[in-house]
C-alpha cells in the first residue's frame, strides 16, 4: 500500500486536497492506522484519482464528480459527459464573443479616447409600442432558463392552431433584477386575437435598438433609463424586449437585434 505522501507525489495532488476529498467522501484512503492515524492508499486508487483529475479538467464540480463515480449505467455517464461537452462549447463561443467585444472596445478607445463611447451609440425614440396578440408564460426563472420556458409556448402553436408572427419577447416585473431568479413573462406573437392569452395594446414607450449579444443588453437599458431621467419623462410600466433577429435566423451574435421598450409618461 502507498502512504499518503507517496500517493500525493504519484498523482500530483496535495495532501491537503486528499484530506479534503476524504472529508467529503469523494476518495477515502483504503486504510487508516488506528494508532498513528497514517493514511494508506491501494495502487488501484491511482486510476480513480486520475479519473477525478480528468473530470475536474472537464469542468465538473466535485459534487458532480461524486455523482459520476457512483453511476454504473454507461448511458447515464455518457449523458453527463455530453452535457458537459455542450456546456464547454457554449462557454468557448461566449469567450470568443467577449474577446471580439474587447477588441472592438480597444479600437474605439484608441480612436476616440473615450472609454464609455460604446454606451453613447444608442438612438432613443419615444413612440407607441406595436399592438401584439401573444401567448404568454410567466414564472420565476433564471435568464439561462428562457429556452425551458419558451418550449411550452412553441408547443402550443400547432396544438391550438395559431399562426406565429415571428416576433417573440420577454417582460420583466421585478423592481430588482436577479439573473438567477426573476419574475419574467415570455411571450410569442400570434395573428389570432381571439386565441391570445393577452392583447398587448400600444403604449407610449422610450425605446432603442440593441445590436449584439444578450450579455450586453444592460448597456441598452442604461441608455434608455438615462434618457428618460434627462428628458422630463418617468417610467410607467414594466420594461420589455422584442427579439427581431436571433440565433434562430442563423446569425452570429453580433448581428442579433433586440428592441428594448420602457413604458413612459410625461412628468
Amino acid at each position: 500500500m502507498l502512504q499518503i505522501g507517496e500517493f500525493s507525489r504519484i498523482c500530483q495532488v496535495s495532501v491537503k486536497t486528499l484530506h479534503h476529498y476524504d472529508r467529503i467522501g469523494l476518495l477515502a484512503p483504503a486504510k487508516v492506522d488506528v494508532l498513528t492515524g497514517y493514511r494508506y492508499y491501494e495502487p488501484e486508487q491511482i486510476d480513480v484519482m486520475n479519473y477525478i483529475q480528468r473530470l475536474k479538467r472537464y469542468g465538473f464540480s466535485l459534487e458532480e464528480i461524486q455523482k459520476l463515480l457512483t453511476l454504473s449505467e454507461d448511458r447515464e455517464i455518457l449523458t453527463m459527459l455530453r452535457q458537459q461537452k455542450e456546456k464547454i462549447k457554449w462557454e468557448q463561443q461566449e469567450r470568443a464573443l467577449i474577446l471580439n467585444e474587447l477588441q472592438t472596445h480597444i479600437s474605439v478607445f484608441e480612436r476616440t479616447g473615450d472609454m464609455m463611447t460604446y454606451q453613447k451609440g444608442y438612438r432613443i425614440e419615444v413612440k407607441d409600442s406595436p399592438a401584439m396578440n401573444v401567448l404568454t408564460n410567466r414564472a420565476m426563472m433564471s435568464v439561462d432558463e428562457f429556452g425551458k420556458y419558451y418550449s411550452p409556448l412553441f408547443e402550443r402553436v400547432p396544438k391550438e392552431r395559431v399562426t406565429p408572427t415571428g416576433i417573440n419577447g420577454s417582460r420583466y416585473y421585478d423592481k430588482e433584477f436577479d439573473r438567477e431568479s426573476s419574475d419574467i413573462e415570455l411571450f410569442i406573437g400570434i395573428k389570432e386575437k381571439d386565441k391570445a392569452d393577452e392583447v398587448m395594446e400600444p403604449r407610449l414607450c422610450a425605446m432603442t435598438l440593441h445590436r449584439g449579444s444578450y450579455s450586453t443588453l444592460s448597456e441598452a437599458y442604461g441608455a434608455v433609463v438615462s434618457w428618460i431621467l434627462d428628458n422630463s419623462y418617468e417610467m410607467a410600466g414594466e420594461p420589455f424586449e422584442l427579439y427581431l433577429r436571433t440565433q434562430f435566423d442563423t446569425l452570429s451574435p453580433e448581428d442579433w437585434e433586440t428592441e428594448v421598450y420602457f413604458p413612459v409618461r410625461r412628468k
